[in-house]
């Protein structure tokens, strides 16, 4: 059980989106090298790993939802394939409409960008084409459209339909409130820009500004730097990776395709395989074409640590969203009284005190919320104790 993170997964058509969602998801979306494969937004269960706490207390946990494989637990999240990114998008061009509303159902994006350079801004194939197109064409799409809700909430702000007691922050909150913000976010945006706090003394350069800050707020960023094995791809990436104008966003070297090979060979029993991991081993009998292919993929894997799927959900979840993975204890430290151990694993927002994490369980739980307990130390903790990674609490409730 956990709290519902959605990761919206982005890219223009034919850079291997599908691939990567198919990969991570391992669900049957149809892949195709043309654009609009996928029409509507497929949401997928993928898993993030969390060290299993089970161990340190000699026990073997049962997961309700998820697995867990040697210690490791695969814990359950949503990953969103969001359909239709073309240029123009926010203009309503393409499936433009329909892909920021789809976008914005979710928490952290994953921008799939193709970085051998051999599709264009389109989706269509070309050589030598510059990644760094692709994630500045995304980047500017999505400042362009909270540029263009921000405006109308100026607008508002501006013909007196508010009152004169209303703070710019708080029109800009409202008419911005699907975006998950809110005034306090918007008061602190407003000051880091120092734009100002009257929009009559805006420039446009003002205006774009804010609604950057917004959306790298709000829409958080995580490039997955895909088709990696390919000699093309590894020389962009290391060009990209050491360009300091890039040094705001979180790049993952990646291979769809090499996860996607690696899973289906693991389930039809040809080899042994653990996603995200960084070797496999070979089980079956195999071809020696098969064999050859497997190599060139350990290859990449010694290279890159893994295949990067993997990594970029985990990337995208614990170090840009800053997401907290808690267990919840039982009566007998990990135990429920159905004999269940560790059944579960909670993903929880960031400064989460054990409060807010005795109501991510149940309100009725949070509503009688009397202390928690460090099942590890057994330490009592209030309300106000701030939970941290892997902690394996007891909320004792009157509830």
């Amino acid at each position: 059980m956990s709290t519902s993170y959605r990761i919206g997964l982005v890219g223009k058509p034919s850079v291997g989106k599908s691939s990567f969602f198919n990969a991570a998801t391992m669900n049957d979306v149809p892949e195709g090298a043309y654009p609009f494969t996928t029409i509507d937004p497929s949401v997928g269960e993928a898993y993030v790993r969390v060290d299993c706490a089970a161990p340190e207390f000699d026990e073997e946990c049962t997961p309700n939802v998820g697995y867990c494989d040697h210690g490791t637990r695969f814990v359950p999240t949503k990953l969103v394939d969001v359909a239709g990114l073309i240029p123009g998008a926010h203009e309503g061009a393409g499936l433009g409409n329909q892909f920021l509303s789809d976008l914005n159902e979710t928490d952290v994006l994953v921008h799939v960008v193709d970085f051998s350079g051999q599709t264009d801004l389109e989706g269509e194939p070309t050589e030598d084409h510059d990644p760094r197109k692709d994630i500045a064409f995304l980047e500017e799409e999505l400042d362009q459209w909270y540029l263009d809700v921000l405006e109308k909430g100026i607008n508002r702000y501006e013909s007196g339909y508010t009152t004169e007691d209303d703070a710019i922050e708080e029109e800009l909150a409202e008419q911005m409130s699907a975006f998950k913000t809110n005034e306090d976010e918007i008061k602190r945006l407003i000051r880091r820009t120092d734009v100002g706090f009257n929009p009559a003394e805006w420039e446009d350069e003002d205006k774009l500004e804010l609604a950057r800050e917004i959306r790298t707020e709000t829409k958080p960023m995580v490039i997955a730097a895909n088709k990696m094995d390919t000699p093309e791809a590894q020389e962009n990436y290391e060009e990209i990776a050491n360009d300091p104008e890039y040094d705001h966003l979180t790049i993952v070297p990646c291979s769809a395709h090499a996860e996607k090979a690696l899973k289906s060979a693991d389930k039809a029993d040809v080899v042994d395989y653990r996603p995200g991991d960084a070797d496999f081993e070979i089980t079956g009998d195999i071809s020696g074409d098969q064999e050859q292919g497997l190599e060139q993929i350990r290859d990449f894997l010694s290279e890159y640590g893994a295949t990067g799927v993997q990594a970029a959900l985990e990337t995208a979840l614990f170090d840009v969203l800053g997401v907290v993975p808690v267990f919840p204890g039982g009566a007998n430290g990990l135990g429920n009284e159905r004999g269940e151990v560790l059944p579960d694993c909670y993903l929880i927002p960031p400064n989460s005190t054990a409060e807010d994490f005795a109501y991510s369980l149940h309100s009725d739980i949070g509503d009688g919320f009397l202390h928690a307990i460090d099942c590890r130390t057994n330490r009592q903790l209030g309300k106000d104790y701030e939970v941290e990674s892997r902690d394996v609490i007891e909320v004792i409730t009157t509830n």
